[in-house]
């Protein structure tokens, strides 16, 4: 999908993936105008999914050929792969807006997006997503006082999309833990049930990916919710106590549903959000 931002001359575009997508072009049609914003295209891997949902002329059948439709940014909502295989490329014509920041828990990945950014001169933007404080975070961790970071992600069985080992994981009681540890070995397994811990990595890079812990949990009595605990603690102090802080989230989802419904309106903020900061290289948490 696509969208053009008063500070651009251009349009914002996306990759698209049901429902997500379809709730993030309903609103760029209907108040990206009055926003300043137009939608330019529309990509899924299945144009099939696009019959009926959008309009013949947004419609891209051939990602490498966005360049055509001269975005100002690409917004990714499909999959973590999307970033990986194609972030790179997308670079080199706009400004890219990761849904899926659990992609770049591949160092590679991470490396030849920093690449692309600088070659071409475009950010790449960061979705907080359902990451709480995500601010307060960057700032502690840029003063050098967070020690420790912990993100815990639980909610029902039906809600989780893993593959590899967590994939045969199976819930032995009414909660049960199915990783815990760092976030760079939980995000290739649920890399669509991580992207909230990968950007507490990213918002905290003196930690990154191998010192964020991610806990993810299966708990049976979640049935319409995704709870986010996110710890986090200081160095001692000279007290010898530490400066801590303890936040719990709970989004209402629809049974069996990846993302919150509150996550959703989290990424139309971090859309309008990056739209009116400065195209600079890096990676930056909006």
């Amino acid at each position: 999908m696509s969208v053009s931002a008063p500070w651009l001359t251009g349009c914002l575009s996306g990759l698209y993936s049901p429902p997500w997508g379809q709730s993030l072009v309903s609103h760029l049609l209907t108040q990206g105008p009055e926003l300043g914003l137009e939608l330019v295209f529309v990509w899924n891997r299945d144009p099939g999914r696009l019959v009926g949902k959008v309009p013949p002329s947004l419609q891209l059948q051939d990602l490498s050929d966005l360049g055509e439709r001269h975005p100002d940014l690409v917004v990714e909502v499909a999959h973590p792969k999307i970033i990986q295989e194609s972030g790179a490329q997308i670079l080199r014509h706009a400004n890219l807006l990761v849904g899926s920041p659990s992609a770049l828990a591949d160092q590679a990945t991470e490396r030849q997006l920093l690449e692309a950014s600088k070659r071409w001169n475009h950010a790449v933007f960061v979705a907080r997503g359902a990451l709480w404080g995500t601010e307060d975070i960057s700032r502690l961790d840029s003063a050098g006082g967070l020690q420790s970071l912990r993100v815990t992600m639980a909610t029902h069985p039906d809600g989780f999309r893993l593959e590899g080992p967590l994939a045969a994981a199976r819930s032995t009681g009414p909660r049960t833990v199915l990783y815990e540890g760092p976030v760079r070995g939980l995000c290739p397994f649920a890399p669509r049930n991580s992207n909230t811990m990968a950007a507490a990595a990213l918002a905290a890079p003196s930690l990154g990916f191998d010192r964020v812990i991610g806990v993810l949990v299966a708990d049976l009595s979640l049935t319409d919710m995704h709870v986010v605990d996110v710890e986090l603690r200081g160095p001692p102090g000279p007290t010898g106590q530490s400066f801590a802080v303890h936040t719990h989230r709970e989004n209402p989802a629809a049974p069996g549903a990846v993302t919150g419904s509150a996550t959703v309106t989290a990424f139309w903020r971090s859309l309008l959000g990056c739209c009116q900061l400065p195209s600079r290289p890096g990676i930056h948490i909006c």
